[in-house]
């Protein structure tokens, strides 16, 4: 049975005071949510009284609908401040449960380092900037043009061979480069001499995974050339390149070599002094004058220049100078490795 208008009105009122008194006793969002829910709900009292205004005459709901209004208005300040109210207490009481003490002292973390490889690269290539060269580097998937041609290695060369060569699948004679040989000639290509570069920079080759192998390594090349360049002055820079990484009493010894793109050609080795109070020899590199034939293939006369070439393998130097006996070991990621440089 439907509430006469009068009484209809007057429990708008009341239901307006509960309303009140709820949300000012509601502790927390939740309940306030509830509070919502049991006065202004699809299910609510309130929705009754709004339902059975179709029933009334015009006056009766005039009068019923301004007690509705005065209930929603009254009903959604409350709430509003209510609600304010406890997300400020809950945001206080979340800072307070997550105040930070600054007196005590601050996590360690460890400093991180560049690799041991990029260590001693960086210390390579700060001797040669000292000397005058500039670097420059070039593509790692490279034509063979560069990788081959323009460094004298003839079509049917051992070096272009699938075993020794990663090639790269769906493009005609392009190669992962096997040294970084073919930045010298893209130098040589757009440079006219006086030329001092250094390239360092990864290199790929067909290699098993070993102590002493790796299908990637890297390598810093040099190239110099100009007028009057002689083999005395190859010796002379790979002279003070060792002892700048080896030590200032080091020495240097050339023995005959060959490479295709240098002629001639020179394996180069460096003094050290061993435990027990042993003296010997280590190979650290490969060098020579550049062959006539590279320059004119560049465009470079070499009635008027000469010049020459070095290759130097990072991993060799670090492996050296640090004692490492894996070559995997730069490659791993052990941080307890990695911690000792």
């Amino acid at each position: 049975m439907t509430d006469a208008p009068e009484d209809a009105v007057a429990r708008i009122v009341e239901l307006k005071a509960e309303a009140l008194a709820a949300i000012a006793a509601a502790d927390d969002t939740p309940a306030l949510n509830d509070v919502r829910v049991r006065f202004t709900g699809k299910r609510s009292v309130l929705a009754d009284l709004q339902k059975g205004m179709r029933d009334l005459t015009p006056d009766e709901r005039k009068e019923r609908g301004q007690a509705l209004n005065s209930f929603r208005a009254a009903f959604d300040a409350a709430y509003q401040a209510r609600e304010e109210q406890l997300a400020g207490a809950a945001l206080a009481a979340r800072l307070e449960a997550e105040r930070l003490d600054l007196t005590l002292p601050p996590r360690h973390r460890p400093r991180g380092r560049p690799n041991l490889l990029t260590q001693v690269e960086h210390e390579m290539l700060e001797v040669f900037i000292g000397m005058g060269y500039r670097v420059a580097e070039g593509p790692e998937a490279e034509a063979g043009l560069f990788n081959f041609d323009l460094l004298n290695i003839e079509s049917d060369h051992p070096a272009r061979q699938e075993m020794d060569t990663i090639y790269v699948a769906g493009f005609d004679d392009v190669v992962l480069r096997t040294h970084t040989s073919p930045v010298q000639a893209r130098v040589m290509a757009v440079q006219d001499p006086p030329i001092a570069v250094v390239c360092p920079g990864r290199t790929y080759r067909a290699d098993a995974v070993d102590a002493t192998h790796s299908p990637v390594f890297s390598q810093v090349e040099g190239l110099v050339i100009g007028e009057d360049i002689t083999m005395g002055d190859l010796r002379g820079t790979l002279l003070a390149f060792s002892r700048a990484l080896f030590g200032a009493d080091r020495q240097i010894r050339l023995r005959p070599s060959h490479f295709p793109f240098t002629e001639p050609s020179a394996e180069v080795d460096v003094s050290f002094d061993g435990p027990g109070g042993n003296h010997g020899w280590l190979e650290i590199l490969g060098a020579g004058m550049v062959d006539p034939n590279v320059l004119s293939m560049s465009g470079i006369e070499p009635e008027r220049y000469a010049g020459f070439a070095f290759g130097i393998g990072i991993e060799r130097v670090a492996m050296l100078r640090y004692g490492v006996t894996d070559i995997r070991e730069f490659f791993e990621a052990d941080a307890r490795f990695l911690a000792h440089f």
